[in-house]
């Protein structure tokens, strides 16, 4: 069974299915047995009770209800009961046709209200709250509901679906218990951490366990340095901390890896030195503020080190420079391999959209680049990440009639420049890019290594392409170079890759 990364949140409640028969209960034995002494070790273990009840008045479930009616969809809005529900398929196929028989019938539109359930914790006595951006969604109402029973509306100060974080406001007459956050830096694999949150809307639960490693990339966003944990995380953990033993937020709950939407003992938060910064700007001005540098850039491997001079694979590759980003004006070119950036090291491509993103838009950052094997120091004035998304998704021009996309064909492939009617036929997830096959000769080396229609080659040769001419552009500079296969890395729909060698002819 493949196992699948879900979000920690979803159901408002859980049916409690017992399998065993039940037992008699027996009395003690008439055992004198001695007072237990005062002691933080219970049964050869650390209790974890002191710290448990010192942060779980910080700790909050939060109710979100979304209302919606007919006709802002095509399709009615589903209760979110999660993706690993039993009869989920029969909920979504009678909502559909209860919906579009009403429609027909031109009845007036109904409303639907949907519920999920999540955690969330408070780290001001005024009021504020942090919790996971996908636990609130689109929500009309939200309730945050303390352990004490009190039950509060809140408001969204901002959120950010980047990294998957919400900042909430409460008001009440008194100050509020509240967490700091710890830095999640300092952590390291095998220390102890304290995890609360509302699985399956059953309330506030405590449970323990260890980090089990650190910036680990699930695929879920453009700064993935998640830290992995063995304390059970369930759906309704979502937005719920990961404390320290100091009672510090060092963490806050967001995903599980399972086959079977519970926990099997990995699950993920995200790092409190990656929220600080983000949970600070959501709080000051609603919105996030990230540095932008206006590259796209690559992994190196051992390979590609080689060729370029590196010595060993380190940095990220320059493969594109948006014309109006600021990192052209700094003089940095395709082919430069950012190995340093405000004096942080790039160990590897992952690490550079982090280090951007935490500068300060407008400083004038110095970056250490190899180009043609010398080590050469450019300065760049950090432009704004949203800006350059608004500037990129005006130049789109969506109201403008679509141009008929370029097809061409090479190794066996017919090729062609995503579309959106090209991305609905073969489900490709937003965000996947690449240049997408819509055929395969088959007799061709290319099928005979299973590259299907609606895959996309999203390199060749090591390097990015984004249009069927940047793959034949690629395949003759690799002709010239004198080899004889071109090695393709190629996605499928929902992003997943894998390299392939097909011979060219």
């Amino acid at each position: 069974m493949a196992l699948k990364t879900v979000s920690a949140s979803g159901l408002a409640r859980a049916a409690l299915v017992a399998g065993v028969a039940a037992l008699p209960l027996l009395a003690a034995p008439a055992v004198a047995q001695p007072p237990m002494a005062a002691s933080p070790l219970v049964q050869g273990q650390i209790s974890l009770a002191d710290l448990a009840e010192r942060v779980m008045p910080a700790v909050v479930n939060i109710s979100a209800v979304t209302t919606s009616d007919t006709r802002s969809r095509n399709l009615p809005q589903l209760p979110q009961l999660g993706p690993d529900t039993p009869f989920g398929d029969l909920f979504e196929e009678f909502f559909n046709r209860r919906g579009q028989g009403q429609q027909g019938q031109g009845q007036p539109p109904q409303q639907r209200r949907s519920q999920s359930a999540g955690s969330g914790f408070v780290i001001d006595p005024s009021g504020i709250i942090v919790t996971n951006n996908h636990v609130i969604g689109d929500a009309n109402e939200i309730t945050v509901i303390f352990n004490s029973g009190l039950r509060l509306k809140a408001e969204i100060i901002g959120k950010d679906t980047k990294v998957d974080l919400a900042v909430l406001r409460v008001k009440h007459d008194k100050p509020l218990d509240a967490v700091k956050f710890g830095d999640s830096d300092k952590m390291r694999i095998g220390d102890p951490v304290m995890a609360i949150g509302n699985p399956f809307g059953l309330g506030s639960s405590v449970s323990s366990g260890i980090v089990s490693a650190r910036n680990r990339d699930i695929q879920q966003g453009p700064y993935d340095t998640y830290i992995q944990t063995d304390a059970a995380i369930n759906k309704g953990n979502s937005g719920g901390p990961l404390f320290n033993m100091a009672g510090e937020v060092i963490g806050i709950n967001t995903a599980i890896l399972s086959p079977t939407g519970g926990s099997v003992g990995i699950g993920f938060a995200v790092p409190s030195s990656l929220a600080v910064n983000v949970v600070d700007q959501l709080r000051e001005f609603g919105e996030t503020r990230r540095g932008w540098l206006g590259v796209r850039i690559q992994s190196v491997d051992d390979a590609t080190a080689e060729a370029l001079g590196l010595g060993t694979a380190r940095g990220a590759l320059v493969a594109g420079i948006d014309d109006k980003g600021p990192a052209k004006p700094a003089g940095l070119e395709v082919g430069d391999v950012i190995v340093k950036f405000d004096g942080k090291e790039v160990k590897d491509s992952r690490d550079l959209p982090r280090i951007v993103a935490g500068t300060a838009v407008g400083k004038d950052a110095p970056i250490t680049v190899v180009r043609k094997g010398k080590e050469v120091v450019k300065t760049v004035k950090l432009g704004r990440l949203e800006d350059g998304e608004k500037v990129q998704q005006a130049s789109a021009k969506p109201n403008a009639e679509p141009a008929k996309p370029a097809v061409t064909t090479a190794l066996g492939l017919e090729l062609s420049q995503q579309t959106d009617e090209l991305r609905k036929r073969y489900s490709i997830k937003d965000g996947t890019k690449g240049v997408v096959i819509t055929k395969v000769d088959p007799n061709s080396n290319a099928a005979d290594k299973r590259i299907s229609i609606g895959e996309l080659i999203v390199e060749v040769g090591q390097e990015a392409v984004n249009s069927p001419e940047d793959v034949t552009k690629r395949l003759d500079a690799l002709k010239k170079e004198g080899k004889k296969s071109a090695l393709l890395l190629v996605a499928n729909g929902q992003g997943e890759v894998r390299f392939v060698a097909v011979t060219m002819n």
